[in-house]
């Protein structure tokens, strides 16, 4: 198949509203049910079926079994970066009425939100920019390197190179959907979140890729990072 044909399947199996509803539901990078999946699309489970199976053949998304379960989950980082990417472009497109801001309209989207898994919105970008102000990282538009003082920091935080990984890149700057600015993604991205996490800093919002910051996490990220959400 052609790249051009590939491209063309790939944007339709995307542009279906109940496939983009489920894909938009394992954006914050966990796995659901094919029922899970069919209640966030407003679907029938059968129908929720067919469409999951064409999603899982065009390689956008994978399964795994547990006991008598089968949990769906994005295929790669790479699937969550074209649907941030799309979300984007969609909220940049000018509207037929009246004007609308970018992003999402919820505001507890905009203030923190897992973009599959990573951190992002205010409080992403507001980290990827305080590390990048103190010279602990260094951020271009097609890739990102962390600094001796950025090693420093990220050991103080309880992070280790075995945390960040090697598979992947380490350190990658994403154009946030709703800021229109850079958050953290890649290897690094995903262990400052999974750490915040594990110190309840941040806690999911239910049925939402939203995340709330916490009375910890309000202290911890002004004495780690410096940074207040309003």
């Amino acid at each position: 198949m052609s790249s051009n044909a590939a491209m063309a399947e790939t944007a339709a199996l995307v542009g279906d509203p109940a496939r983009a509803c489920m894909l938009n539901a394992l954006m914050d990078g966990r796995a659901l049910t094919a029922g899970e999946l069919a209640g966030a699309a407003g679907i029938t489970a059968q129908t929720a079926s067919g469409h999951l199976a064409r999603l899982a053949a065009a390689g956008l998304l994978a399964m795994e079994r547990q006991g008598r379960h089968r949990y769906h989950r994005l295929a790669s980082p790479a699937v969550a970066r074209m649907l941030e990417a799309i979300m984007m472009v969609a909220g940049a497109a000018p509207p037929p009425a009246r004007p609308r801001r970018t992003g999402p309209a919820d505001a507890a989207m905009r203030r923190a939100r897992t973009c599959y898994d990573h951190l992002a919105g205010q409080l992403g970008v507001a980290i990827a920019d305080a590390m990048a102000a103190r010279g602990q990282v260094e951020l271009a538009t097609d890739g990102g390197a962390v600094t001796p003082a950025g090693e420093d920091f990220l050991a103080g935080l309880g992070i280790t190179s075995q945390a960040v990984g090697s598979r992947r890149a380490f350190c990658r700057p994403c154009l946030d959907w709703s800021e229109r600015r850079h958050h953290l993604a890649g290897g690094l991205g995903a262990a400052l979140c999974a750490r915040c996490f594990e110190l309840g800093w941040v806690k999911r919002v239910p049925q939402s890729r939203a995340v709330l910051v916490t009375r910890a996490g309000e202290a911890g990220l002004r004495r780690a990072f410096g940074i207040e959400l309003d």
